[in-house]
C-alpha cells in the first residue's frame, strides 16, 4: 500500500514537509556522518521508508505515550535528567522521581552547586547511584565550560565527560530541535525488523555495527538522506514554518520508534496483531512465508530457533542463514510458552545494550539479588542517606546495619564496597585512611 500526501497539520504529513527542507540544513560534521548501507538505497528500500514514515507517525499521533512529563518540554536539562534516569530503569519507577529531582534540582545551576549526598539522596530508589554522581559532574562541567548551559550542538554535547552517543542525540533531537538520529534499544529493534529482517538474538557488538545501526536510523530520519528526487524539487529556500514542521517530525519520528518498541515491537515477546507496520515489515514476511500463522510468537520462536541452528552448524549443511522447517514455526501459536519470568532486556547506558539471553541451553543458576555487590551497594548507600548533614558511621555499624548476622570476619568484605563506592565519587572515608583499623574508620556520603 502507498500512503499519499497526508494534511502537513498531521504528524504523518510532516515527514514530507522535511524533504524540502532538508537542503537547507547545516551540515553535519564528518566524524558525525554514516555512509548509508548499499542495501538501503534500493527503490523498494525507499518505498518501504515512505510507508513507515506515514504508517508510524500516525499510530504515534493516536497511541503515543504522550503524558509522561518529559515530552512536555524542550529545557535541554530536564531531558538530560529524564534521559539519564531511564537508563536501566522502568518508566514506571522514574516517573515520581523525575518530578521530585526536578524539584529539588530546578536548574542545571542548582544541580551542579548541590551538596553530593544531597544529590544521592535525591536518586534514592532508582538504583545505578552512579548516574547520579555523573549527572552532577555533567552539570558541573557544562557550569564551567558553556557559560552556564548546555551546549546547543552534538559535538559540544559529545564533549561533555560521561555523555554518549544516544544521550547527545536525544537532547539534540528532543530540546535542540535538530535532525540528528539516534538509537536507543528500542529504536535498533524495530528499524532492524523493519528494514532488515529478523534481529539475531545477541546483537553485534562491533564498532562497524554501531555505525551501520547510527547509519540506518539516519537514513529512515524524515528530510535525511532522501531519495535525490524529492530533495531536487527544492528549488526554494524553506520557510521558517517548514523547518519547525520537520524539526517536530524528527521529533515524533524518534519516540514513535522508541513506544513501538516499548509497548508493541518488543524483544522477547513481539504483539505482531497489534502493530501498524506488519504490512511493511521485513522480519514480519519472513515469517509469513515460513508459517500460515504469522504473528510475535512465531517470529520469536523463528529468531530463537535461528540461533540454536547457529550454534550447532553440522544441522545447518551449507545455508548461511539456515531456516526452521515450515512446520516448526507453523505450531508455535501452540507451542510457545510465556517469557514472563525470562531475562529481561534492559538499556545499559546511551542505548548500547545487548541482549545476553542464550538459547537452547539450560539457564545457569543465577545468585539471589540480595546476595549480590550491586544490592549491597544499594544498601550502603541507603543506609547513609538517612543519616543527618554531617552524622557518619563506623564501618562495623555500617556492617550491621546492611547485612543480617554481620561479623567481624565479613569487614575486609565490607571495607572492599566501600572501597569501590568511595572511587565511584558516592561514599567518602571521614579518616581519609581506607587502612585505618574497623573500629576507628568512619563512612559518609560526600
Amino acid at each position: 500500500m502507498s500512503i499519499g500526501v497526508l494534511p502537513t497539520s498531521t504528524l504523518a504529513g510532516r515527514f514530507f514537509l522535511c524533504e524540502r527542507v532538508a537542503e537547507s540544513r547545516a551540515p553535519v560534521k564528518t566524524q558525525h556522518r554514516n555512509e548509508t548501507p548499499d542495501w538501503l538505497n534500493t527503490p523498494a528500500q525507499q518505498e518501504r521508508r515512505t510507508q513507515t514514515h506515514g504508517l508510524l507517525l500516525a499510530w504515534y499521533s493516536r497511541y503515543g505515550r504522550h503524558t509522561l512529563p518529559w515530552r512536555h518540554t524542550r529545557d535541554p536539562y530536564a531531558i538530560l535528567v529524564s534521559e539519564v534516569m531511564l537508563q536501566q530503569t522502568q518508566v514506571e519507577r522514574v516517573l515520581p522521581k523525575y518530578q521530585a529531582f526536578l524539584a529539588r534540582f530546578p536548574t542545571l545551576a542548582a544541580l551542579a552547586e548541590a551538596p553530593t549526598s544531597e544529590v544521592i539522596k535525591a536518586w534514592a530508589g532508582l538504583g545505578y547511584n552512579m548516574r547520579a554522581v555523573r549527572l552532577q559532574q555533567i552539570a558541573q562541567e557544562a557550569i564551567a565550560r558553556y557559560a552556564g548551559a548546555l551546549p546547543n550542538t552534538l559535538d559540544g554535547l559529545l564533549s561533555l565527560k560521561g555523555v554518549g552517543r544516544y544521550t547527545a542525540g536525544a537532547i539534540a533531537c528532543f530540546a535542540f530541535d535538530q535532525p540528528v538520529a539516534t538509537v536507543d534499544t528500542n529504536i535498533r529493534r524495530v528499524l532492524w525488523r523493519v528494514f532488515r529482517g529478523i534481529e539475531p538474538i545477541v546483537w553485534p557488538a562491533g564498532v562497524s555495527d554501531e555505525r551501520e545501526a547510527l547509519a540506518l536510523a539516519a537514513w529512515a530520519l524524515p528530510g535525511r538522506n532522501t531519495d535525490q528526487a524529492r530533495v531536487e524539487v527544492a528549488t526554494q529556500p524553506s520557510s521558517q514554518s517548514e523547518q519547525s514542521d520537520a524539526a517536530q517530525a524528527a521529533y515524533d519520528w524518534q519516540q514513535a520508534l522508541m513506544d513501538l518498541g516499548a509497548t508493541v515491537c518488543q524483544s522477547r515477546r513481539p504483539a505482531c496483531e497489534q502493530c501498524p507496520l506488519t504490512e511493511v515489515c521485513a522480519a514480519y514476511a519472513e515469517v509469513a512465508a515460513l508459517t500460515l500463522f504469522p504473528s510475535g510468537e512465531a517470529l520469536a520462536r523463528l529468531r530463537d530457533e535461528r540461533a540454536a541452528l547457529s550454534e550447532h552448524p553440522e544441522h545447518t549443511g551449507a545455508s548461511e542463514h539456515p531456516q526452521p522447517q515450515m512446520g516448526q514455526v507453523a505450531e508455535t501459536r501452540a507451542a510457545s510458552t510465556s517469557d514472563a519470568n525470562t531475562t529481561r532486556e534492559t538499556p545499559e547506558i546511551d542505548g548500547n545494550s545487548r541482549p545476553t539471553a542464550t538459547v537452547a541451553k539450560p539457564r545457569k543458576a543465577t545468585q539471589p539479588f540480595t546476595s549480590t555487590t550491586r544490592y549491597f551497594r544499594g544498601r550502603i548507600i541507603a543506609t547513609l542517606s538517612e543519616l543527618a548533614a554531617g552524622e557518619s558511621l563506623a564501618l562495623a555499624e555500617l556492617g550491621l546495619l546492611v547485612k543480617p548476622n554481620f561479623s567481624p570476619d565479613d569487614l575486609p568484605w565490607l571495607r572492599g564496597l566501600v572501597d569501590g563506592l568511595a572511587r565511584d565519587g558516592l561514599v567518602r572515608w571521614l579518616t581519609g585512611k581506607q587502612d585505618d583499623a574497623a573500629e576507628e574508620a568512619r563512612v559518609a556520603l560526600p
